[in-house]
């Protein structure tokens, strides 16, 4: 198919829940993508975080390959191989727990909000999350989410949700009582614009669910698998959280979600009490141990620990040459370069040049490289970046109030 055929075939039959760029990727590997007409990309923002280790990772790929002419599923009222070790791995690099596993995100929040309603046991279903949030699409997710602007005319939500400042631990005090189930937590931020937690601030929190008997909920679903510089996020804060979520990075491309929860705390939920048909397969399983394998063995951690300063470092050379340029700030590889102005132009040229970064919250530009990027891709997308801001600087701006 041409590229106009297959923008007809989505106009005619594909629902418009997404804005996309004009076009049509046919190959990737490592950093780069590569178009229908040969053109090639830096892709610093894959999948949304999705492809941590870039693109078609060699040993995800060969995981896949092997597993994928032997089975691909089974239910989950049957056992299989490959889900018991991925299972055994993720509490052997996170905490000492159980796993819930599922497709996504958003199906990973799910499970948590209906474990901590259980936990509650009738008495205590409130449930805090923090403004800017982002958890998921579907209803308890999206209820979750401290976002008017994606709960907007899908009312009425899920009722028993409080959203508090994000860093204001009076403002989290004052909304905890005797109803509170659990506090839902990003440690950073992505969609909301690359915020990131203090310390003392989630420390705090962690207090408070121990003294009060509240669950804390850690939605890892894209600071998770090395992203930030430790496999975990919450590893930076020196805490443990009761439950935690995780998903994107995990498959190395293929739709896995899990929840993890405290081992005390897993005979909370019976069979039966929660699902998934295709969650935890062989296929899935596989990928996602190819990529906890390619984590440690290429020391993916060690080089986010050195390309994620570098890139900050030069992306705030940046700031000191354009004045359009608010704040860069970020952990690890997940960077957020905050503008005066709407960052969709710049994104936009940015594309143009072949450079893809990700525009959120209207003027932050997003940048989340792989995690085994290398200097010489950083300086490219840099130069990139800085011819895409001096086209969009010398131009008329619509400034962000």
């Amino acid at each position: 198919m041409k590229t106009d055929e297959i923008f007809q075939e989505y106009n005619e039959h594909i629902l418009a829940t997404y804005t996309r760029m004009p076009a049509v990727f046919v190959k990737g590997k490592g950093s780069v993508l590569t178009d229908i007409h040969g053109k090639k990309y830096l892709d610093f923002f894959p999948g949304w975080g999705v492809s941590n280790l870039g693109h078609c990772h060699p040993k995800v790929m060969g995981a896949v390959r092997e597993q994928i002419g032997k089975l691909i599923h089974v239910p989950n009222n049957l056992y299989n191989p490959h889900q018991a070790k991925l299972a055994r791995e993720l509490v052997r690099i996170a905490f000492e727990g159980k796993i819930f596993f599922c497709n996504s995100g958003t199906e990973a929040m799910e499970a948590a909000l209906k474990f901590a309603r259980m936990y509650g046991r009738g008495q205590k279903y409130e449930i805090i999350t923090t403004l800017n949030a982002f958890h998921g699409r579907t209803m308890g997710a999206l209820t979750a989410t401290g976002q008017e602007k994606h709960q907007k005319g899908f009312g009425p939500l899920v009722p028993g949700f409080k959203h508090v400042p994000f860093n204001d631990l009076d403002a989290m005090k004052s909304a905890v009582n005797d109803r509170t189930a659990a506090i839902v937590l990003e440690l950073v931020q992505g969609e909301g614009g690359i915020n990131v937690a203090d310390k003392d601030y989630v420390a705090a929190i962690r207090r408070i669910c121990d003294e009060k008997g509240i669950l804390l909920i850690l939605d890892e679903v894209q600071t998770g698998m090395a992203r930030t510089g430790e496999i975990f996020a919450f590893k930076h804060f020196c805490i443990t959280p009761d439950v935690m979520c995780i998903a994107k990075a995990l498959g190395g491309g293929l739709p896995i979600g899990a929840m993890i929860v405290r081992k005390e705390l897993a005979d909370i939920f019976k069979p039966g009490m929660h699902g998934s048909t295709f969650a935890g397969s062989p296929l899935v399983c596989k990928a996602a141990l190819g990529v906890i394998k390619a984590i440690y063995a290429e020391k993916i951690m060690k080089n986010v620990k050195a390309q994620g300063p570098y890139l900050l470092s030069k992306l705030n050379e940046l700031k000191s040459k354009y004045g359009i340029i608010k704040e860069v700030r970020g952990l690890g590889l997940m960077i957020g370069m905050e503008l005066t102005v709407e960052g969709t132009p710049i994104f936009k040229e940015c594309f143009n040049r072949a450079l893809i970064i990700n525009c959120t919250q209207g003027n932050v530009l997003r940048i989340m490289p792989a995690l085994n990027v290398t200097r010489r891709q950083i300086n490219r997308a840099i130069h990139i970046l800085d011819g895409a801001l001096a086209t969009v600087a010398g131009q008329p701006q619509k400034a962000v109030l």
